[in-house]
Parts: C-alpha cells; sequence; structure tokens
C-alpha cells in the first residue's frame, strides 16, 4: 500500500508570506492546498512551482471573511482530497490570509473594523472549527499573528488587537485539540517586505529604514524568512512544541 504524502492547507497562499509558506512545506515533502481570494493566476503559478518540487498541490478560492462560505468550502474540499490527493483528511492548517488596513485609533469606523475581525479572528475562528474534522490526529494548526502584539506601532490598534485575540485564541484551541494530539502554535512576524499593507515596508525607503535600524539584524524581513518557520512546525522536529508564540522578527523593538 502506498504511502500518502502530509498534506497541509495554507489560506491566503498566493503570495506574500502564505506563497512562500506554501513553497517551503513542498521542499519538505509536504503536499500543499492553498486559497486564494480574487488571485487565480498568481495561485496558479505557486500549484506550478510546488508542482516542480515534486508534490502534489491545488488552489481552491475562498473568502476566509464569509464564514456563510465555509460549509461549502469544505464539502468541495473533501472531494478534492478524495480526487486530487486520494486522502480522506489533511495533516496542517496555516490560517495566514489577511488584509493590511490600517488607521488610527481615533479614526478607524465600524466597517473598517469589522472588515478585519472577520478576516483575522472570526473567519480564523470558525475556519479551524468547521475544519478540524478533516484535519488528521497528530496534525498541526499554525495560527499566523504579528509582533505587534508585543511592540506598538502608531496606526494599527484594531489590526493588532485581532492578532492579540488569535494569539488567546490559540491557546484554548491547543489546550481543547491536545486529545487528539493536534498542536497549535503562532507564529509572530515582524516588518516585512511585501505586498501586505500596499507594500509600504517594501517600497518607502524611509520606513523601510526606520524599521531596519529598529532590528537587532539590522533589516527588515522577507517573506522567505517566515516560511521555512512554518515548514519546521509541521515536522516530526517540532512535535513538542505546542501552545506557543514564535516571533520571527530578526529582534524588532528589543
Amino acid at each position: 500500500m502506498a504511502v500518502l504524502n502530509k498534506i497541509a492547507l495554507i489560506t491566503g497562499g498566493s503570495r506574500g508570506l502564505g506563497k512562500d509558506m506554501a513553497i517551503s512545506l513542498s521542499k519538505k515533502g509536504i503536499d500543499v492546498i492553498l486559497t486564494y481570494h480574487s488571485k487565480k493566476d498568481e495561485a496558479q503559478d505557486v500549484v506550478a512551482e510546488i508542482e516542480k518540487n515534486g508534490q502534489k498541490a491545488l488552489a481552491v478560492q475562498l473568502d476566509t471573511g464569509n464564514v456563510k462560505s465555509f460549509d461549502s468550502f469544505f464539502v468541495e474540499l473533501s472531494s478534492q482530497l478524495q480526487n486530487k490527493f486520494q486522502a480522506e483528511k489533511f495533516d496542517f492548517l496555516i490560517n495566514n490570509a489577511g488584509v493590511g488596513l490600517g488607521g488610527a485609533f481615533l479614526d478607524t469606523t465600524e466597517d473598517e473594523f469589522d472588515l478585519l475581525s472577520a478576516i483575522h479572528f472570526k473567519g480564523v475562528f470558525f475556519l479551524t472549527q468547521k475544519g478540524v474534522a478533516l484535519i488528521n490526529d497528530g496534525g498541526r494548526i499554525i495560527n499566523i499573528s504579528t509582533g505587534l502584539t508585543r511592540f506598538v506601532g502608531s496606526g494599527l490598534a484594531a489590526y493588532a488587537s485581532m492578532k492579540g485575540a488569535i494569539e488567546v485564541l490559540s491557546k484554548y484551541m491547543a489546550k481543547e485539540l491536545g486529545k487528539r494530539g493536534i498542536a497549535v502554535n503562532v507564529v509572530a512576524p515582524g516588518a516585512i517586505e511585501t505586498d501586505f499593507g500596499g507594500g509600504v515596508v517594501r517600497d518607502n525607503t524611509q520606513v523601510n529604514q526606520y524599521l531596519a535600524n529598529a532590528t537587532a539584524l539590522g533589516r527588515v524581513g522577507r517573506a522567505d524568512d517566515i516560511g521555512g518557520v512554518v515548514a519546521f512546525l509541521c515536522t516530526a522536529d517540532a512535535k513538542w512544541v505546542n501552545a506557543q508564540r514564535i516571533e520571527v522578527s530578526g529582534g524588532m523593538n528589543l
């Protein structure tokens, strides 16, 4: 009987951090299902790159801020697991999808707050709740947070607060899912050069230099600084890491 590869499901895997996570996982011999919101072509490019690494991959559309769509998503996912991967379940869930929406505390509107909550907290809560039945015992859940839950940056009160909620939720997930051998951890990136938040860290020279000066290792992060950490947490080497917040920031604001 053929041995099936482990399978990871990554939300928001078409670009940025999610893309690097997907590719890093494939380099560990893990098959990947990635979701995308609107960038189908970019998602298919990631699928092609993973397949070049010798792993199976699939891209599925999902709006992680629309909880009502989750039931139909998991029906489709179950079908795809059987057809593409000859599997009933998957092993690793990486809740990565997000939107970079900033604004001062005094200026943040209710609509902006609700959007951030829907994607960064409510969506993660219920996607995991509805999907955990499809995760194999002994699997892993990795929730992506931010260094901004430890240190403060102006104009990101709502975003950082949602991520703080995720860090607390992750501990409760770890406690309740531990009986199935499922470990739950948080990866908290620092400032990263991607298109997140309009690409401000990548494209604004002054912002980039300011953040580099605040980082012990003397630069801002890149996507490939994060993906390998997520991939490590999905290997047997990390089997005893549970309910932890792992900041991957190069030593920001020490």
